[in-house]
């Protein structure tokens, strides 16, 4: 294809981009980028503590933030999102003033700032947060009761911000290096958050618990769940060693929990194997219930699957493949190494979470069930695509792409290992991210390079087709006799992927680009041509 375009066209994209531009808000640049206020100081501690009160929808405390000083400067960015307030602001014993603008507030700093140094902050806050509507895809506190009409109560704000809860540098880009998270709740019921319990403080008619992360955390992944939980725990030995495990649910699921979390060893043999350790041995592993679907909280997975097969005991494969394990179980676990290993830096990038894990579920499959189990699930998975949008989003707005991130990204994928075709190369590929990028925040351009220098191809125009439009390449193909003539449709410049075609019984690779390629291929007049369906393509005979 052509590299040059007609003037009027690129005009119109000008036009439409200043457009596009005009829907996005202040706040929207000031919760999406890494603004100067935000830049001069990394993130190294955060010390949550706070007290729950289920009845009033209340919460009340404060957030400790230590941060290491980059570069000199006196105004400092946090992020809280009313209706909370933040009622103080103190430094070195000393109450600091500071100016709201929506969610953000700046902080003035009375204490110099020397470059390298390390400096402690804490903010107090209260009142009543944002109550969720659709948890987790809307977030915020969940305020539900079980069966015995007792709190059931967790939070959940990925997309939102974590800011809808506690105070913070609501930015992915910057991970705290470690946390602790104390939360207060009335007596007979147990708060579970991120990492190990350290202590339980009784205090009358409250209690608190306390917990401590000592790896990096992404904010969203920071949560609180509070029921009249009963635990119960097992043992994984994993590629780094022996793992806890530690299962939190209600009262009265304990049997059906037991019965029904026994894949969570399973789970963690196949994406060790194909992924690479399990990344938080130090914080062991967790699966809490809530009152919703489930979510990736670090080293905390929620599950909300009612402990059935599938996703709420559906297939959306409709191969019947998807009915081998629970939905919530794979993917949201899936995520400790897709998301909370390897976090994307700007939300623009969420396929990066949301491909590789949607992926996992049909390498599971594979792992547990066979390569023809895996490819049919991922397949049949294609009828969830829309197009309607590129899976990669608009940066420094906090705008995700297009819900195909999902499926559209699991997609890509499995037509990436067809081109690799080597499965311990890809293998390779997948353990190599996650070893690459151990406990960082990256863009999706790395992820892309990576794989690029990792399969010595160049991916470039592959990636810039899948990821940032929504056009599917389509093979055009007609057939005279044995000669068969062929070209790609709906491509970007230099899109050239090999395909798999089968000829009768044989195997044959064609190299299409957008100009019309013709070879001689002596079993289609007989026995016809078949694409393999594993590429993610669109096909077309043209006949005469």
């Amino acid at each position: 294809m052509k590299k040059t375009k007609p003037i009027f066209l690129s005009l119109l994209f000008l036009f439409y981009l200043n457009i596009k531009a005009q829907e996005y808000t202040e706040q929207d640049s000031l919760r999406g980028s890494i603004t100067p206020e935000r830049a001069w100081w990394d993130l190294n501690y955060y010390h949550l503590d706070i007290e729950v009160s289920p009845e009033n929808k209340f919460i009340k405390g404060s957030n400790l933030i230590r941060y290491k000083v980059l570069e000199e400067n006196s105004v400092l960015q946090v992020d809280l999102q009313p209706p909370l307030k933040i009622t103080a602001i103190v430094q070195d014993n000393e109450t600091l003033t500071y100016k709201q603008n929506g969610n953000v507030f700046l902080v003035t700093l009375n204490k110099p700032q020397q470059k390298g140094s390390f400096n402690e902050l804490k903010v107090f806050y209260e009142g009543n947060p944002k109550e969720a509507v659709r948890a987790p895809w809307d977030g915020g506190f969940s305020w539900k009761q079980d069966s015995d009409g007792k709190p059931f109560v967790a939070t959940s704000c990925q997309g939102l911000g974590a800011s809808v809860w506690w105070p913070n540098k609501d930015h992915m880009y910057d991970e705290v290096d470690s946390m602790a998270i104390s939360v207060t709740v009335p007596k007979g019921l147990m708060n579970v958050s991120n990492g190990r319990l350290r202590k339980v403080e009784n205090k009358g008619d409250l209690t608190t618990y306390h917990w401590f992360v000592s790896n990096p955390i992404n904010n969203y992944g920071v949560n609180v769940n509070i029921a009249n939980y009963e635990e119960f725990s097992g043992r994984y030995q994993g590629e780094n060693g022996e793992l806890t495990l530690d299962y939190y649910v209600l009262k009265g699921n304990l049997d059906r929990a037991k019965e029904q979390f026994k894949q969570v060893p399973l789970m963690l043999e196949a994406f060790e194997h194909w992924f690479g350790p399990y990344p938080f041995y130090e914080d062991g592993f967790k699966l809490v219930e809530v009152p919703y679907l489930g979510m990736e909280h670090q080293s905390s997975v929620t599950y909300g699957n009612k402990y059935q097969n599938g996703y709420l005991g559906k297939d959306l494969s409709g191969s019947g493949w998807g009915l081998k394990f629970d939905f919530i179980i794979i993917h949201e676990s899936g995520h400790e190494w897709f998301a909370n290993n390897i976090t994307y830096k700007d939300i623009a990038d969420m396929w990066v979470h949301e491909g590789f894990t949607a992926y996992s579920e049909n390498l599971y499959l594979d792992y547990h069930f066979g390569k023809k189990a895996s490819s049919e699930y991922v397949v049949g998975t294609r009828e969830l695509i829309k197009n309607d949008r590129p899976i990669i989003g608009d940066y420094n707005v906090n705008k995700e792409g297009s819900v195909d991130m999902y499926y559209k990204g699991a997609n890509i994928l499995h037509t990436l290992r067809q081109l690799v075709e080597d499965d311990t190369l890809w293998r390779e590929v997948l353990r190599g991210l996650n070893k690459e990028f151990y406990h960082k925040t990256i863009t999706t351009k790395q992820i892309e390079d990576y794989i690029s220098y990792k399969t010595k191809k160049d991916l470039t125009a592959f990636f810039n087709q899948y990821l940032r439009t929504n056009e599917i390449p389509l093979l055009e193909y007609k057939k005279e006799g044995d000669m068969l003539t062929y070209r790609y449709q709906n491509i970007v410049d230099d899109f050239d992927m090999p395909v798999r075609i089968f000829a009768g019984t044989k195997e044959h690779w064609l190299f299409p680009t957008s100009a019309w390629k013709t070879e001689k291929l002596k079993n289609i007049a007989a026995e016809g041509l078949y694409l393999d369906k594993n590429f993610y393509i669109d096909s077309r005979e043209i006949v005469n």
